[in-house]
């Protein structure tokens, strides 16, 4: 048994072939370009991600023909195209992107975000898809033009992969819940909602569960079933293990995500996580989860490496000095502007407590420092509403960092489990794509567990000071 596993993410598409032992081979890891058009713009060329889904396949293909194939997808991030031609008509709108600000503004002034909240469980933030797709059919006469015509088809990047792979115009429940236009109690699009933003529904795709028949691929000459698609941080939740209500994990990528099961939907009223799908076995019900989020995590150390912060990765492992925090320096890392529980997409990061005897170690010290403490801040506000277990799963590029994954137990006061295996969302979703089929993938391997130290009093009010600063300063 082999199971296919695509994890087309952020920065790189990444294919992984899966075994019944649950061991994974990397056959592809082809990266995209980032583009930014604009302060607070974040595109993908569509084709561009496209040609890396095919090159995924046929590197697949030419190891080993697999029994079933699963794709994860960044969530949020969509476009719009022609479907008769499938040819894309608009750029990719990355989840990061928030030049539609004014616009979610401008409904929470008209009063419909309690609406939106009570159907879609989502805030009004640029974050999630429904304001892109009324910002594409604004702004680009293409997307007009079919949408008069019949031909328009809008959809998260999922949807675009499937019809353009597979023929059929579809997404998954968990993909739909991210982008505001989906009723979560129904799991079908809403037309109040559609409505209130502007969106045909005719153009959206149907919606399917998380797993099923979802029809084939082409992986190395011969038609593959594909039996999983699901959003990549629902697969990783998926891929850690976590079942029953109360499990969580936290993967440190692009940005940091944090999902714990509930099982049933819990309505958090907005003040914190989100309620969403943390997926949908073919004729089950849907399970639900509480969600949270920092826009900025390895995407911050990574440009504090393109500042000249620092050349290896090994040398911000470990520091000999006491917390930077603790000696007056603390980053909010708000580069992208704060995510749960704050919802503040004008703030923007920051150092505090500069001086002249601060080092670029000392700065890269307090960047992994924010990153655990803004988690902190996310967990606070989960727990408020389910209870988790310990220890918190982690993974990610960050995971690898001793001191972060020691910073994160202290600042969450509870225990971590680092896991040793690096490749959990595409576990994820090949053990979903295998289980569709009727077969069984190991998973479970041990990982490290961090225990909490105590922090010093009063560094968790530091932190929340300079937080709110860096937000007066982006509503000046």
């Amino acid at each position: 048994m082999t199971v296919l596993a695509i994890d087309q993410g952020t920065t790189s598409t990444r294919a992984l072939l899966v075994d019944a032992a649950g061991r994974t081979r990397i056959v592809a890891s082809l990266p995209h370009r980032q583009i930014y058009p604009g302060a607070g713009m974040v595109e993908h060329d569509p084709e561009a991600l496209l040609a890396n889904l095919r090159a995924c396949l046929d590197a697949a293909g030419a190891i080993a023909v697999p029994d079933a194939v699963g794709i994860d997808n960044q969530g949020e991030s969509c476009l719009a195209w022609d479907a008769d031609t499938g040819r894309a008509a608009s750029p990719v709108l990355v989840w990061q992107d928030d030049r539609t600000r004014a616009m979610a503004d401008a409904l929470r002034a008209d009063g419909v975000e309690a609406e939106v909240l009570a159907r879609a469980g989502l805030p009004l933030d640029p974050y999630f898809s429904a304001t892109k797709f009324a910002w594409i059919l604004r702004e680009i006469p293409e997307a007009r033009r079919l949408a008069a015509q019949g031909r328009l088809r809008l959809g998260t990047t999922d949807a675009f992969f499937r019809d353009r792979l597979t023929g059929h115009f579809q997404t998954d429940v968990t993909t739909a819940s991210r982008t505001a236009l989906m009723n979560l109690d129904t799991c079908d699009w809403d037309p109040e909602l559609c409505r209130i933003f502007g969106v045909p529904l005719a153009a959206l795709p149907r919606i399917r569960a998380s797993t099923g028949d979802f029809g084939t691929v082409s992986c190395g000459g011969r038609s593959v079933p594909l039996t999983a698609s699901l959003v990549d941080q629902q697969a990783a939740l998926y891929g850690h293990g976590c079942r029953r209500p109360g499990d969580a994990k936290m993967t440190f990528g692009t940005g940091g995500f944090a999902l714990a099961v509930t099982g049933r939907r819990i309505a958090t009223g907005g003040d914190g996580p989100l309620a969403t799908i943390a997926w949908q076995k073919a004729g089950a019900a849907p399970v639900y989860a509480l969600d949270g989020g920092v826009y900025c995590a390895s995407s911050a150390v990574n440009w504090a490496r393109g500042l000249g912060l620092f050349d290896d990765y090994a040398a911000i492992r470990r520091f000999e000095a006491p917390p930077a925090i603790s000696r007056g320096l603390v980053f909010v890392p708000a580069l992208a502007g704060l995510a749960c529980p704050h919802w503040d997409r004008r703030a923007r990061g920051a150092w505090m407590g500069l001086s002249l005897d601060k080092t670029p170690a000392d700065m890269m010290q307090a960047l992994l420092e924010g990153v655990a403490f803004r988690m902190a801040e996310v967990v606070d506000t989960m727990t408020a509403h389910q209870p988790l277990t310990d220890p918190v799963s982690i993974d990610g590029g960050m995971a690898a960092n001793d001191y972060f994954c020691q910073m994160l137990a202290d600042c969450l006061g509870r225990p971590v489990m680092v896991q040793d295996e690096p490749e959990l969302t595409a576990v994820g979703t090949a053990v979903l794509a295998a289980e569709a089929v009727g077969q069984a993938i190991t998973s479970h391997r041990p990982g490290l567990l961090v225990t909490p130290r105590p922090l010093p009093p009063g560094l968790h009010a530091r932190f929340q000071a300079a937080r709110v600063a860096v937000q007066a300063f982006g509503a000046a």
